[in-house]
């Protein structure tokens, strides 16, 4: 009945996202913005501020500190990305340059024709990066459903964020009568649990990914890499992902360098600043951030990640992390309760005492007795 009755409520809940996944983003959003910073908001009621004021504050600093952010990178980001495109062409031609020589080697030994075949390749994906790249500045300009959306974003998150961080100790005391008063204990553990990895992992991951990216974009636009600044921003935004951003910057940067400069020397300075980035991550950002009790893995994440935006876009990737922990908690729980059951841990037959052992245990029995009825005597 239990099982019947979680999985059709799960099944509601899918149901509801998928069928009305074209309005959920700012919802989301106002939701996550509510919970990540609805710990801050109890920290000043706390000291007796009332919580409308604090909520207030709270969510305008938020948002002043966004705007500013936003106001600061995009104009160098938006530049950067367009000199991007412009250079994509430039970037294939001087890698067939230099790959020719292999590539006619191969070519002589085993026939064929690889060097006009990877030019073609090359080109034509270099072609659909640079029209999506257009297609998003055009949609972006020319207005439509996408910029309307955006407004309808940029409008209904805040307000969203605002009504939630008001209402949440009631929010929170609704979800706790809903509780079943049997398993009350173990459903308040489980949600304590998932509330640790979710709190934990999204707050501090995505903290360090904003320092990352900021150390990669400055460091890498003083030592003067073309498209440092997006390079370095980009790095840190997939740095959510842990390991992915640094290795795919990394790379990136080393290509961009080695076209830009063609020294080992440049090269070697570019590698550098990712791997400090990474002692740094290593060492403080992760440590005091997100911590060792999280338990999400990189490679569980960016699956979830891969694919809540196949299913569902945007959105997916919004609600991919939140899931792939609650699953997780979960998945936990349905092993331990395996473990403890008698599927898994059936007991073993006791062994039955060789010839020689029952032969010692009847010779001590008796000679317990004899020395019994001789004291007794």
């Amino acid at each position: 009945m239990h099982l019947l009755f979680w999985g059709a409520t799960a099944l509601l809940f899918l149901s509801f996202v998928w069928i009305f996944k074209g309005v959920l983003t700012p919802f989301v959003l106002g939701i996550a913005i509510a919970y990540l910073l609805n710990p801050v908001v109890n920290a000043l009621v706390k000291i007796k501020l009332p919580r409308l004021i604090a909520v207030s504050i709270i969510l305008l600093s938020f948002f002043m500190f966004v705007l500013a952010v936003t106001i600061l990178a995009a104009p160098p980001l938006a530049r950067e990305a367009a000199a991007l495109a412009e250079s994509i062409p430039g970037y294939v031609d001087q890698l067939v340059e230099y790959a020719t020589p292999y590539l006619t080697k191969a070519q002589e030994q085993f026939g064929g024709d690889y060097i006009e075949k990877t030019k073609a390749l090359l080109q034509s994906n270099a072609g659909k990066i640079i029209q999506i790249t257009a297609g998003l500045a055009s949609g972006l300009a020319n207005g439509g459903q996408a910029v309307v959306g955006f407004f309808a974003t940029l409008f209904l998150t805040p307000l969203v964020a605002f009504m939630l961080m008001i209402e949440w100790p009631r929010i929170v005391s609704w979800v706790n009568d809903l509780i079943p008063r049997k398993n009350e204990k173990i459903v308040t553990g489980l949600l304590a649990d998932m509330n640790a990895k979710v709190a934990g992992f999204v707050r501090g991951q995505i903290t360090v990914a904003f320092f990352l990216g900021a150390i990669y974009a400055i460091a890498l636009s003083i030592a003067g890499l073309n498209y440092g600044f997006l390079i370095g921003i980009a790095a840190g935004f997939l740095s959510i992902i842990p390991m992915v951003g640094s290795t795919l910057g990394l790379l990136v940067s080393v290509v961009v360098a080695w076209f830009q400069m063609g020294t080992i020397e440049f090269v070697g300075i570019v590698a550098a600043i990712f791997v400090v980035g990474q002692i740094v991550e290593g060492n403080i950002l992760t440590p005091k951030l997100v911590g060792d009790s999280v338990g999400l893995h990189a490679l569980w994440v960016l699956f979830a990640l891969m694919a809540g935006a196949s299913v569902l876009g945007i959105l997916g990737m919004l609600l991919a992390v939140p899931v792939a922990a609650v699953i997780g908690v979960l998945l936990s729980f349905a092993i331990l309760q395996y473990k403890n059951s008698s599927l898994y841990a059936v007991a073993a037959p006791k062994k039955m005492p060789t010839k020689k052992k029952a032969i010692k245990k009847v010779a001590k029995k008796t000679i317990k007795k004899s020395i019994k009825k001789k004291t007794t005597k």
